[in-house]
């Protein structure tokens, strides 16, 4: 109640308060929604709705992320079937970061049961560890939003936003989180204008809209690529310049997903949406339309990540991305694969490109190849999804990871400043200072921008080894590319890197 009201009192006219279907109160009290409504309606007599949504939540068109998710689950579910034998245990094919995994039946039973166990017998805190440590950082994250208050006491400390590059998904999210904690904190905090650009010119606000100047005691940059080389290049700098002796952390945004450091930068989900989105829409245009093929160009610069994972999303064909190498053989087994398609009761093709995959084979070049080679089988079209990937509104992913890691960040250099504070002023030289947050395959780590220099392809900005470069084997399978299961799972099994992606084609 204090909560809603207090909003109220800074201005807010909307207040959303979500109820699970089993809310129960400490005492084991069921909690409805027309509870809270008669609660809100008596205590503080603001006007209440009630809206249940009910099996609305169910439907829709599934996501990209069901999407790959289910592929990538339903292939690791063969897999377990095919490498069990008799003494093998039941097991649950799931998920973990960006990781398939199994996990034996009954201990899942077990754990399940043991939920239920501890909020019958009201051990809440108990029943949330349970459930596993995706769900407490969610709801720990969500308290901490929530029901924080500003500081009473300032801190000595300046936090600096800047943006840098291109916006992309979720960077509202992540910057509404950061500012909200770093306030709650005691920070004083400082929005930059223009990025690197407007650091330099002094186009500095605090939070308040008052021009003011900026002690630089933290800086916090969101962006692409160049959002990390730009810190990069200022923590080479410390040695001739002090005053660059602060803590960095950067926030990747880009829906290239080219950021070393993290296995998803903000902003690539909704862009793959958007990509499905668009080819869903695409094929749904040729559905009165025999033998036709979509040769679609996606963006991404070097980095065939939204190629790659749209494909497998939208069921395409084939995939170009400058990553794993392809000859003219390559594009001529796919021609033979689409005319073989075109005999089927499935008589179109999707065919997607990433916009630098290959210096000669362009878009119009593919698009004549086939057109050439389809001739009398089946004909083309070009689409150019361009900017329209970079989506409208972010989806939950992007909001949730977005959140999480401005919290996460400011928490991070919270402490950092506590350990390198002293005599009133911040000196923050060594390397663990200046950071890249992501998530790495199950957690969230800050790794030095000093060391994801070693590991970084400058000339095609691209991380010299990318995770979803094993899902390249899903995909080309998924195509019927002639690639057989005992492949597929040797395939997984390496470590594959950059560039060095062979694929043995025929059976």
């Amino acid at each position: 109640r204090s909560h809603i009201a207090q909003t109220r009192s800074r201005g807010s006219r909307l207040n959303i308060i979500i109820i699970a279907e089993g809310a129960i109160d400490r005492s084991g009290k069921p909690i409805s929604s027309n509870y809270v409504k008669d609660l809100v309606v008596q205590r503080l007599g603001f006007d209440t709705r009630v809206t249940v949504l009910g099996h609305v939540q169910r439907g829709g068109t599934p996501s990209a992320f069901d999407r790959v998710l289910s592929s990538k689950m339903g292939m690791e579910a063969v897999m377990a079937l095919l490498e069990a034998t008799p003494d093998t245990p039941a097991c649950v094919v799931s998920h973990s970061g960006n990781q398939s995994v199994r996990l034996p039946l009954m201990e899942c039973v077990q754990v399940t049961k043991d939920v239920q166990k501890a909020m019958d017998e009201k051990r809440f805190d108990e029943a949330i560890q349970l459930r596993g440590r995706s769900f407490e950082n969610n709801w720990n994250i969500y308290k901490l939003l929530a029901h924080q208050k500003p500081a009473q006491e300032k801190s000595p400390f300046s936090m600096a936003i800047l943006n840098v590059g291109a916006p992309a998904a979720g960077m509202n999210a992540a910057v509404r989180s950061a500012v909200r904690i770093g306030i709650c904190q005691g920070h004083t905090i400082y929005v930059v204008n223009d990025g690197f650009e407007g650091l330099a010119k002094g186009q500095v606000r605090d939070t308040l809209g008052a021009a003011g100047h900026w002690g630089a005691s933290i800086s916090q940059s969101f962006g692409r690529l160049q959002a990390y080389e730009g810190v990069l290049q200022l923590v080479e700098a410390r040695g001739q310049y002090e005053e660059l002796c602060i803590v960095m952390c950067v926030i990747p945004a880009t829906i290239s997903n080219n950021v070393p450091g993290t296995d998803f930068s903000l902003g690539s989900d909704t862009a793959v949406n958007a990509a499905m989105e668009s080819c869903d829409r695409i094929k749904q245009s040729a559905s009165g339309t025999k033998r036709r093929v979509f040769i679609v160009e996606t963006m991404g610069g070097y980095c065939g990540y939204l190629s790659t994972v749209t494909g497998i999303a939208v069921g395409a064909d084939a995939a170009y991305v400058y990553e794993d190498p392809f000859t003219i053989h390559d594009l001529k087994a796919n021609v033979e694969h689409l005319t073989d398609k075109m005999k089927t009761d499935i008589q179109r093709g999707l065919v997607l490109r990433n916009e630098k995959c290959h210096e000669h084979y362009t878009t119009e070049f593919l698009y004549n190849l086939y057109s050439s080679e389809g001739k009398g089988i089946f004909d083309c079209r070009i689409n150019v999804l361009g900017h329209l990937q970079q989506g409208g509104a972010p989806t939950p992913f992007d909001r949730n990871y977005g959140t999480k890691l401005g919290v996460k960040a400011v928490l991070w250099m919270s402490e950092k400043l506590q350990q390198v504070y002293s005599k009133g002023r911040v000196f923050a030289n060594s390397g663990d200072t200046a950071c890249v947050i992501g998530l790495r395959k199950k957690v969230v780590a800050f790794s030095p921008v000093t060391e994801l220099k070693k590991v970084t392809d400058f000339e095609h900005r691209l991380p010299q080894e990318q995770w979803w470069l094993n899902l390249r084997l899903m995909l080309k399978m998924l195509a019927n590319y002639q690639i057989s299961l005992t492949e597929y799972i040797s395939g997984q099994m390496e470590h594959v890197t950059r560039r060095t992606l062979s694929i043995e084609k025929g059976f």
